[in-house]
């Protein structure tokens, strides 16, 4: 299930647990003149028994600090990198590459980074730090090497990450890292093999669907 339907469902639930509807329980807390977010999770946990799910959710809504609440998308890039603008020829040049991929790719800006999707979410672009760009990367059953770091940590949100640190360093090898993580969005039984050689890098992903094999270079 992806997060808008995750988030739809929550919002289900809530009227079905509370008795009351996401835009009534925004009226109560806004009425409160919170100003912190803590605050009215603090008060719904307290005051109405919620679950932490439903405070945040209720919270975020309330003081419209959810990705949804933007109206254009734009905003959202530009509030991440504030202040980072040095990765943002870096970012625009990632996307550009990624969107010759296929015509099935969806570029959906969340609060502090953007998700790269096909039929699921495959990649995630982060300006992570003022001297450090995340490429986080969804590889399963892939072991690091090259530029292209395990994680190791359980939660979280992508399996591999690679770091960046000019848009000097966008070369063959993580393009192909990118279109691995790509291809095995909707091709999950694969093999892959890609040089960490930057002078001369190819890709070789050996595809299973269905019993049939096929390589894509």
């Amino acid at each position: 299930m992806d997060t808008a339907s995750m988030t739809a469902k929550m919002i289900e639930n809530l009227k079905i647990n509370t008795g009351k509807s996401l835009e009534q329980w925004i009226k109560i807390v806004r009425a409160k003149n919170f100003s912190k977010h803590g605050e009215i999770i603090k008060y719904l946990k307290q005051e109405h028994s919620f679950t932490h799910g439903f405070a945040n959710l209720v919270a975020l809504k309330a003081r419209g600090s959810d990705a949804d609440s933007f109206a254009n998308k734009d905003d959202l890039i530009d509030l991440q990198y504030k202040g980072k603008e040095h990765f943002k020829p870096l970012y625009d040049k990632l996307v550009t590459e990624v969107s010759q991929f296929g015509n099935n790719i969806e570029i959906a800006p969340k609060k502090a980074y953007v998700s790269l999707r096909s039929k699921k979410q495959f990649a995630i672009l982060n300006p992570a730090t003022k001297s450090r760009f995340e490429v986080g990367l969804i590889i399963k059953n892939q072991k690091g090497e090259g530029l292209l770091e395990e994680i190791k940590t359980s939660n979280s949100m992508y399996s591999h990450k690679i770091n960046l640190t000019s848009i000097e360093d966008i070369n063959d090898e993580v393009m192909n890292w990118i279109k691995i993580a790509y291809k095995k969005s909707f091709w999950p039984d694969s093999s892959t093999r890609v040089c960490a050689d930057q002078e001369d890098c190819t890709v070789e992903v050996v595809f299973v669907k269905n019993g049939d094999w096929m390589s894509v270079y």
